[in-house]
This record gives structure tokens, sequence and C-alpha cells, in this order.
């Protein structure tokens, strides 16, 4: 990964043109908070957002495909393409769609773009909880106790006595969530 891509502002990575990789309130957000440090935007959109607020508000707006987010917004290449034809030395990929995306981190990296959130190194590492929870505590980071294994799980469920949520070691935000039952052994 290019270090360029790493950089925080005021070290050397000033950037004049942000291209916003998402759409809606989020989108509209970033390119007020660029504005107040005098950056130009660029918004993207779909077909189907042509005339949404976040395209009025930026500088200017290329259109990245479909309707369909995965044929849009989720598109890397796509992405990638409207930065280089706008100029944008930077890309903000807002909340969601690419924002936990490692590879599209290290693709803006590749082609010599600042990606405006964590290194892909960081969003790997924070992708699993389990790997997060290791890395945090060999860090000297406190931990709430809880699940911190497969085995752990199982007995902080039945210490509980009640009925609790459970995730899987893997999923993330938005993941599948299930109620667990305390006192039926081995569910969890």
């Amino acid at each position: 990964m290019s270090m360029a891509a790493t950089r925080p502002l005021g070290t050397g990575s000033r950037f004049d043109t942000l291209l916003i990789a998402n759409r809606g309130e989020i989108a509209c957000r970033i390119i007020r908070s660029a504005r107040r440090l005098g950056i130009r935007c660029v918004a993207v959109y779909s077909e189907a957002d042509a005339n949404a607020r976040h395209v009025r508000l930026a500088d200017e707006a290329i259109c990245i495909g479909p309707a369909a987010a995965r044929e849009s917004y989720l598109d890397s290449a796509r992405l990638l393409d409207a930065a280089r034809k706008t100029g944008a030395q930077a890309i903000h990929p807002g909340y969601g769609f690419l924002s936990e995306n490692a590879d599209f981190a290290d693709a803006c990296a590749a082609a010599g773009l600042i990606f405006v959130g964590p290194p892909a190194t960081a969003i790997r590492a924070m992708g699993s909880k389990s790997a997060a929870k290791t890395l945090m505590a060999a860090a000297g980071v406190p931990l709430t106790p809880g699940y911190h294994g497969r085995q752990s799980g199982r007995r902080v469920s039945q210490r509980a006595g009640r009925r609790h949520w459970l995730s899987g070691a893997d999923q993330s935000l938005g993941g599948r969530w299930r109620q667990g039952h305390a006192r039926r052994r081995g569910e969890c």
C-alpha cells in the first residue's frame, strides 16, 4: 500500500478534489465538511439518483451506472474511473457501501488516490471480531468480559441465566443476530 494513501492531512497529503463514493445524507454531510476545508467535491450517482440532493450540492457530478448498487456504488472500477475522469486525488467512501472494504482501499492506493478512511490493514484486522479482540488485548486495551472464542461464549451464556443476543464472531453491524437462551445447553 502506498504511504500517500494513509497520511493524515497536514503531513503533505493535502488534496483539492474529493470524490464522494456514496449518496444521500452521508454524501451531503461530507460535501459540507469538505467545503469548509476548501476542498472541491465530486458526487457520484446512479441513474436513479440523477436529481438527488447530493448531486445538486456537489461542485461536479458524474454518473456511475444503473440504479442497482452492485452496478454503481459498489463497483470499484467505476468509482476509480470516475475519480480519474474528474481529477479527484482522494475518495471518501462515506458509510456502508465500500467503507469497510480493504480491497477497495488497496485499489485506491494502487491508483495513486488517497482513501479517506482507515488503511486496508486496519480494515482487515478489525473485520473479524475475534481477531480484533485478540489484537486489542495484545495492545493492552481493556475488554469487556464476554465472548472471546467458541467455548468461552457457551460459558458466558450459561452463566447469564436470561435471554441475550448473540452474533457470529465474524459478523459486523447488520450481520446475523439470533436470540439465545442461556438455559439451553450447547445452543449458543
